[in-house]
């Protein structure tokens, strides 16, 4: 119990970060929200005992920052590309491409669907190539009604 409240006020602060700048969108902030809850689970992990806060703490402001620059990087193309992944690509089976005009590279797997009760949903692994900088990402995303692909905080 102590370690969900741990996270939950990592991840609030990291969210609260993220108002805090005019320049973020919603991708930037999906990615930053995605990235800092695993970082945090990461970090929880990882630490032991008396350090086991601060690597909560740092694994959710690190895990904040790189989904955050994912988010940010991705344009239009990117985006639909990433959903056509999700909605024709089997588990398992990587999707890469590169953006011709920005040059960064993505490899989108689905690792997992499921049903809910609004419709199906895929968690997936990202692996991306921005600015010359390997970054990845956990993440999940539903199919919403008008066909869209949403991602999930």
């Amino acid at each position: 119990m102590r370690n969900v409240k741990i996270i939950s006020v990592a991840l609030a602060g990291v969210i609260g970060l993220s108002a805090c700048s005019t320049t973020n969108g919603p991708n930037e902030q999906a990615g930053m929200v995605i990235g800092g809850v695993l970082g945090g689970l990461l970090g929880n992990q990882v630490g032991k005992g008396s350090g086991r806060t601060a690597a909560v703490i740092v694994g959710t402001l690190a895990g904040a920052a790189i989904g955050g620059s994912i988010g940010q990087s991705m344009d239009e193309t990117d985006r639909l590309k990433t959903a056509r992944t999700l909605e024709t690509v089997r588990t398992g089976v990587p999707s890469s491409w590169r953006n011709p005009d920005t040059g960064n590279q993505y490899t989108v797997v689905p690792t997992r669907t499921y049903e809910t009760s609004s419709g199906p949903c895929r968690e997936y692994s990202m692996d991306a190539v921005i600015s010359g900088r390997h970054e990845k990402v956990y993440g999940t995303a539903c199919r919403q009604p008008d066909g869209s692909w949403r991602a999930q905080n």
